[in-house]
């Protein structure tokens, strides 16, 4: 288990010259989910996800030396330019919950610049490219401050586990390709407390697979997805769900690996699905799909059935579709989807994404 507890990173404020650094970092899509968390934000099983290209957050955090001592870390957000009370107090939260690990940043006054570049409450994990954007931001910070890591892999895993804490499923968006989240025997370097690349074993099917996210509804979710966590305590399922998701994430991981997009999918379908029945099993139930979500999975199966074509859904805690396919068959998915999809789309809307290369450090461009 890492322990990045550092009482030593403070800084002498004469020494610190005001500057700013700049991340954009994607979201994922989880393959198989992680769906239930103990202790500090751990999960209860193992996920592996896709990184995600164009569903991403840019994230400037600016930075100078704090004028007057205070209570806690002094920090503003700004979201799309404008002050962003909510996002603020979470962003300070976080920021305070990590201070045993940068006792530095209660000495500094810190100013944040975020924007995504997809709507707000698309079906896109917001959390993990903005909280994996925050950090990549803070852990270069701390090579400015103070020294370099000793390598990139050393950098990513302190990324991975302080963006955990602040959203779990963010852990895995410090990595291109595919990511593993939790333990796995058969997986060295896995663990709970970060994600761990797998990008290297995979197949070349799945290096530039697609993600086109359909917007069924972009309203707000009636659970929120850190409820719905909460809520997997008391669901009488919950421990063969454990189960299952240790045995298809190993199973995930060899078909990764192979290339066989046609289990690749069953797998997919079948944890979408088994996410929202467990939902529909905790206490209280809840159900987060709509009519038109269960419309557009039986044209998906109809044009699957019809065409043979390996186009196959998933989904996160909400009812918009993931539709992931390999890009051999793109120009008729393409197709599919506009003729036969986008009417059971809010305003008609669909983003075309595909497997990324990761978080990326830009320019500051103020």
């Amino acid at each position: 288990m890492p322990d990045y507890t550092n009482s030593n990173l403070t800084i002498i404020s004469s020494e610190v010259t005001p500057g700013a650094i700049r991340w954009r970092s994607p979201s994922n899509i989880a393959l198989v989910k992680y769906w239930g968390k103990h202790g500090n934000q751990l999960p209860s099983n193992p996920s592996v996800s896709f990184t995600l290209d164009g569903a991403a957050t840019d994230t400037t955090l600016h930075y100078a030396v704090r004028k007057e001592s205070g209570e806690g870390v002094d920090v503003q957000l700004f979201l799309d330019g404008e002050p962003n009370a909510g996002f603020t107090s979470r962003t300070k939260g976080f920021l305070e919950k990590i201070l045993p690990i940068y006792p530095f940043l209660k000495q500094l006054s810190l100013v944040i610049k975020t924007s995504n570049s997809f709507p707000h409450s698309a079906g896109i994990a917001s959390s993990a490219s903005g909280m994996s954007a925050l950090v990549m931001c803070l852990v270069s910070l701390e090579e400015v401050l103070f020294e370099p890591f000793a390598d990139r892999t050393a950098f990513l895993a302190k990324a991975s586990y302080l963006s955990r804490l602040g959203s779990g499923s963010a852990c895995r968006s410090v990595y291109g390709g595919a990511a593993v989240w939790g333990e796995l025997s058969a997986l060295e370097g896995s663990s709970d407390e970060y994600a761990v690349s797998v990008t290297d074993n995979l197949h070349s099917v799945f290096q530039d697979y697609h993600d086109d996210i359909l917007l069924i509804s972009r309203s707000e979710k009636s659970v929120s997805s850190r409820a719905g966590h909460g809520l997997m305590e008391g669901n009488p399922y919950a421990p063969a769900r454990y189960a299952q998701a240790r045995q298809r994430t190993d199973e995930m991981l060899s078909v990764l690996q192979s290339g066989n997009v046609e289990r690749f999918g069953e797998i997919l379908e079948s944890e979408a699905l088994t996410l929202h029945a467990l939902m529909m099993a905790s206490n209280p139930p809840y159900m987060l799909l709509r009519p038109n979500t269960l419309q557009c999975i039986e044209r998906i199966h109809e044009w699957r059935q019809a065409t043979g074509h390996p186009l196959y859904f998933t989904l996160d805690a909400g009812p918009n579709l993931h539709l992931l396919y390999p890009h051999s068959i793109a120009a008729a998915a393409k197709a599919f989807i506009r003729e036969q999809l986008l009417y059971f789309c809010e305003d008609k809307m669909y983003l075309a994404d595909r497997v990324g290369k990761g978080p990326e450090q830009l320019e500051v461009s103020e």
